[in-house]
């Protein structure tokens, strides 16, 4: 079985983690947050850094990321994004290419047509 495979079914296991959690879910796990400052180049060895804060609940919560990889075309400062790996140190150490952003029309109610 390959890499590939394997982290595929971990993400269908995975349940999407809010930053003020994350320290209750140690090992693997899928954190979804609103991306606030941005710094870095993901293909650097120092990686891309940004921070990402609570989408509901307590809008303090934030836990820094370091990535590494493909950075989606979406991706900006107060996007909602989704990204796997797990907590080390205080940061959230993100798998290789497992950044997706999510688009907020897909989110919104359609348009009526009157």
């Amino acid at each position: 079985m390959s890499s590939t495979t394997t982290r595929r079914r971990s993400w269908n296991a995975t349940p999407q983690i809010p930053p003020p959690d994350l320290a209750r879910h140690p090992g693997h796990g899928l954190l979804v947050g609103k991306v606030v400052p941005s710094r870095g180049d993901s293909h650097s060895p120092e990686g891309l850094r940004f921070v990402l804060r609570n989408v509901t609940g307590h809008p303090a919560a934030r836990t820094p990321v370091v990535y590494h990889g493909s950075v989606p075309d979406p991706y900006q400062v107060g996007r909602e994004v989704v990204v796997t790996g797990s907590l080390s140190n205080g940061t959230f150490v993100a798998d290789t290419d497992s950044l997706s952003t999510k688009c907020p029309s897909k989110y919104q109610p359609a348009k009526s047509k009157t």
